[in-house]
């Protein structure tokens, strides 16, 4: 199995023994560095990972004796599978690809680790990064410290971490306006997940200048669409038409997202007037 061939090889057209062979090379630590390495970015994709192999990848985070790109690599192939569990919480186990005391033995697994300042600032990060997609009580603490370290590495850690954890409104407004373009895009990702309405004007600053590089200006569409989804449409339709394909797909995804969403919004503003009605 070309493993290298597989990274740009749809899931859904993996060998049926492609979980197998990540789990043999995960767990063998003979074998050359740069397979397992590949073997662990892999095995965090939802076609395959399973107890098994949550086993395995959590075995290379946990173990010092490991390289530490490899603990880092495997600490965020854990993300999926722990917003997979968040979000569908166990109530039909057959849509969850880990059990549920896999699940709990993860998170408690990273969290001391996190908490274990021996552990390597690469590994912890990517700890944080991965565990936030099932946000913990103490992920709060854990970001308000790496956004205010002044490291720059924490702060791109913690501001993609805002994206998934409540609380950090005025930190995301203020990443905004970073001149560091990785802080920048990732704050703008967060404002667009949280739909934060003081970040519109910057958004739309974003969509309207032919400057905005590529990959922020994608973030900036997917943004719009989630925070007035009543207006992106109109913003959106020129991008919509655009000679680069990434930007026009995005665009008609954003709109066709917006407007699913502001018919809903309509359809509760109409309930809550008729409730109204009745009730007065």
């Amino acid at each position: 199995m070309d493993l290298k061939t597989l990274l740009d090889t749809p899931p859904w057209d993996w060998p049926t023994d492609a979980g197998k062979t990540f789990l043999k090379l995960l767990t063998d630590r003979r074998a050359k560095a740069s397979d397992r390495q590949i073997a662990a970015e892999l095995a965090g994709d939802s076609a395959v990972i399973d107890d098994d192999l949550a086993g395995a990848l959590l075995a290379i985070v946990c173990n010092a004796g490991e390289p530490e790109e490899l603990r880092a690599r495997a600490a965020i192939s854990f993300g999926p599978a722990l917003e997979d569990a968040d979000l569908g919480e166990f109530e039909d186990p057959d849509e969850v690809p880990i059990t549920e005391r896999t699940f709990h033995n993860i998170q408690d697994s990273l969290r001391k680790l996190f908490l274990d300042t021996s552990t390597p600032q690469e590994v912890r990060r990517r700890i944080l990064e991965a565990s936030v997609r099932a946000p913990e009580t103490w992920h709060q603490d854990a970001i308000a410290q790496a956004y205010s370290s002044g490291d720059h590495q924490w702060m791109l850690t913690a501001v993609f971490a805002m994206g998934w954890v409540r609380g950090f409104d005025n930190q995301i407004l203020a990443a905004l306006e970073s001149a560091d373009s990785d802080i920048h895009y990732e704050a703008v990702h967060a404002a667009g997940n949280w739909e934060l309405e003081a970040a519109w004007d910057h958004i739309v600053e974003l969509l309207n200048d032919p400057d905005t590089p590529k990959p922020l200006l994608l973030a900036a569409i997917g943004a719009a669409g989630s925070i007035r989804p009543g207006e992106a449409g109109m913003i959106l339709v020129d991008l919509a038409d655009s000679d680069d394909d990434d930007i026009a797909d995005a665009a008609d995804e954003a709109m066709m997202m917006a407007e699913g969403a502001s018919a809903f919004d309509e359809d509760d503003n109409e309930k809550e007037d008729k409730d109204s009605e009745w009730i007065n």
